[in-house]
């Protein structure tokens, strides 16, 4: 069936529309990064940079690495960004969009986060990495789908164990793809359980002139414990990731740089230099 105008929007050129990609442009590896200013960070290292387009946050660099052919892309901030990010790469490899129709074979992409975190456990160094096992998501995007809800054991031991407002949206949990995580398992690399909230100041907890409506949310955070799972760091976008990647057929993982300890108050002296680490240490393994 022929996918309406209205749903699939297509630009004049053939690109879709907030991507402002075409099919052949994109690579079946895909990094992506919040910044726009940093996926020139990521892309240059690559050997060659066959493509380079950009409109509104979203800015895309597809290339060659070591013989690999890797895109990176910016979402900007936030779930919001991350529901039309990966529709919208999903479209342009499972949709022929001559005829608007869903292909019959459908491509699965392998997509690496490369992202900041702040961790919530005293014991996690500020300048770590750390890959999300799982995305604990309070942003409701998964609950705007059709699916089984994910990991629903482990959200119902956060709903019971991190009080919040009934006015906040019910918490779900994704795991990363186990495969895909497996290559940049390391001992440089932690493993955690992350948070995906709405915000960086008030659903975070954090104060500065307005007072936030859950004042101890961080408190009951890096207290939970659910067959020895504890949850480790805060972010903006790693559950929806893991949410759409599941729910499309795509294998995805997160790698977070911890640039903030909110347990011990700490930031980082040297962020760009431990975000650059990050960067290096996520291409060479894509390709080892």
């Amino acid at each position: 069936m022929s996918i309406a105008n209205s749903e699939l929007i297509i630009n004049p050129d053939g690109s879709i529309y907030h991507l402002n990609l075409k099919p052949h442009q994109l690579a079946d590896t895909v990094i992506t990064v919040g910044d726009p200013e940093r996926v020139s960070e990521v892309s240059k290292y690559f050997d060659v940079i066959e493509v380079k387009v950009g409109k509104r946050e979203f800015h895309t660099h597809t290339g060659i690495y070591k013989n690999k052919r890797i895109s990176v892309i910016s979402t900007g901030i936030g779930t919001d960004n991350i529901d039309i990010v990966f529709n919208e790469l999903d479209a342009l490899v499972n949709v022929d969009f001559k005829t608007r129709e869903i292909h019959k074979e459908l491509k699965s992409l392998d997509i690496i986060r490369v992202g900041t975190s702040g961790a919530v456990q005293s014991d996690i160094s500020v300048d770590s990495f750390l890959l999300s096992q799982r995305g604990i998501g309070f942003d409701s995007l998964m609950h705007w789908y059709e699916s089984d809800g994910g990991d629903t054991a482990f959200a119902k031991a956060v709903s019971q164990q991190i009080p919040r407002s009934k006015l906040h949206a019910t918490p779900y949990v994704v795991a990363c793809d186990p495969d895909l995580a497996k290559k940049f398992q390391t001992m440089e690399m932690k493993n955690g359980n992350t948070i995906t909230n709405v915000g960086f100041y008030g659903p975070q907890s954090r104060k500065i002139r307005l007072e936030p409506a859950e004042k101890n949310i961080n408190t009951y955070i890096a207290d939970f414990n659910f067959e020895g799972h504890k949850i480790t760091n805060l972010e903006m976008e790693t559950a929806g990731i893991y949410a759409m990647s599941t729910l499309l057929g795509h294998r995805a993982v997160s790698l977070n740089a911890i640039l903030a300890n909110r347990a011990t108050g700490e930031f980082s002296s040297q962020p760009t230099a431990t975000v650059e680490k990050l960067i290096r240490f996520t291409l060479d393994a894509i390709v080892a």
